[in-house]
C-alpha cells in the first residue's frame, strides 16, 4: 500500500462510512451494503475506532477481491480506502 496524505486519501473517496463506535461485526456488515451500492471502481473510506477492523477489513477486501488502497491511524480512529472491483 502506497502512502497518502490525508487530503488525498479523503479526495480519493468516493463513500465515506463513519463506523466510530460500533463494534465487530457491525463495521463490516456496513461496508457490505456500501460496496453493494457502489460502482466499479469507486473508492470507500472507512473510518473505526474499533481496533478488529485492522483484521477484519483487511480480509473483507482479500475474500471479495476488493483492493485496499491504504489504511492507517489518524487522531486516534482507524481509517480505510478500500476501491470496488468489478
Amino acid at each position: 500500500m502506497s502512502e497518502l496524505s490525508w487530503a488525498d486519501v479523503q479526495a480519493q473517496a468516493q463513500h465515506t462510512l463513519d463506523t466510530c463506535g460500533l463494534f465487530c461485526p457491525e463495521p463490516v456488515m456496513l461496508l457490505h451494503n456500501v460496496v453493494r451500492d457502489a460502482a466499479p471502481d469507486d473508492k470507500i473510506l472507512v473510518l473505526a475506532t474499533d481496533p478488529s477492523t485492522g483484521r477484519d477489513i483487511p480480509k473483507f477486501c482479500q475474500f471479495l477481491g476488493h483492493r485496499l488502497v491504504v489504511s492507517g491511524e489518524r487522531d486516534g480512529k482507524y481509517y480505510y480506502l478500500l476501491e470496488k472491483t468489478g
